[in-house]
């Protein structure tokens, strides 16, 4: 059993790391580390990063769970320490960031880990498999949801590199760049945000691919009632449908198939594989989409946004 520990107490963490260490076969949770928030039961809690590793060296792995913007000077300060790295997602604030992440990860013999949980959905291997061979027409996604349920009291989500509505977003453009693998081009951007904000609460996207093929998508955090995750792509030989985030996938003559939830299982699995070598894994192109919506996007104020 490796031992690891989590960076970052907040929700992502106890809903989803927590439980997918305890369940895994090669973790063993050793520590967290929180200047802000309370620790759990029977878990060594530090306030940083140092008090931790001279208190406990034998803890091999850390998964670094803090908002975005202090994600970077975290990992840096891991590596340092010899310390293999797996990073939520977006791997950092910029990507100029989480490139010489890499290279520092690479200097210095460890692993670093840029985790996108929805590529390793039920939905997406079989889905890439499917389309495999045949012409893509176009893409459209919908990735609407309620910011209140699912990001309560997260202020840093609306400050700058916080990504705002990009934050659920740049989960579905993870799923698109493993669909398909050749090259993305990005067009055209329209971002709505709060006026008393860095970060857009809704956005609409235009791509086109390699092969031409355009691609659409909207993002938007202020659906309420049915939350959309989704993302349809037409092809020669019909419509490949993946809902609810890439748990559920309906092919053309095929019945729905539906998957459990086993994305932080298999991230901790392929952690454990890159660390058994001090090999990396991170694929920047889901977040340099992001940065280029950033970089072209049309910004439109809309009305304040209160938690």
């Amino acid at each position: 059993m490796i031992p690891i520990a989590l960076i970052g107490l907040g929700k992502i963490a106890r809903d989803q790391h927590v439980p997918a260490i305890a369940a895994s076969g090669n973790f063993s949770l050793a520590a967290t580390v929180d200047p802000q928030a309370a620790g759990m039961d029977g878990i060594p809690h530090f306030a940083d990063l140092a008090a931790m590793h001279a208190a406990m060296p034998q803890i091999v792995a850390i998964a670094v769970c803090t908002p975005p913007q202090v994600r970077a000077a975290v990992a840096e300060e891991a590596i340092r320490a010899g310390l293999h790295v797996l990073l939520e997602k977006p791997p950092a604030a910029s990507v100029s960031q989480a490139r010489a992440l890499l290279l520092a990860a690479e200097h210095a013999g460890v692993t670093l880990f840029a985790a996108w949980h929805s590529r390793a959905a039920g939905g997406v291997a079989p889905a890439r498999a499917w389309l495999e061979g045949k012409t893509v027409r176009s893409v459209d996604i919908r990735w609407r949801e309620d910011v209140r349920h699912w990001h309560p009291g997260q202020k840093w989500l609306w400050q700058a590199g916080g990504l705002g509505v990009f934050d659920p977003g740049i989960n579905a453009l993870s799923i698109l760049t493993a669909l398909l693998p050749g090259a993305l081009a990005l067009d055209r951007a329209v971002l709505d945000v709060p006026a008393n904000c860095a970060a857009p609460i809704a956005a609409r996207i235009e791509l086109r691919s390699g092969d031409g093929a355009c691609l659409t998508a909207e993002f938007d955090f202020r659906q309420t009632g049915l939350q959309t995750w989704e993302i349809a792509v037409l092809t020669d030989h019909g419509t490949l449908l993946l809902e609810n985030g890439g748990s559920k996938l309906s092919l053309p003559g095929a019945e729905q198939a539906i998957y459990p939830d086993c994305e932080y299982a298999a991230l901790y699995a392929r952690f454990a594989e890159l660390t058994q070598n001090s090999r990396s894994d991170v694929d920047l192109l889901p977040f340099t989409l992001v940065a280029d919506v950033f970089l072209i996007g049309e910004r439109r104020e809309t009305e304040p946004f209160y938690d």
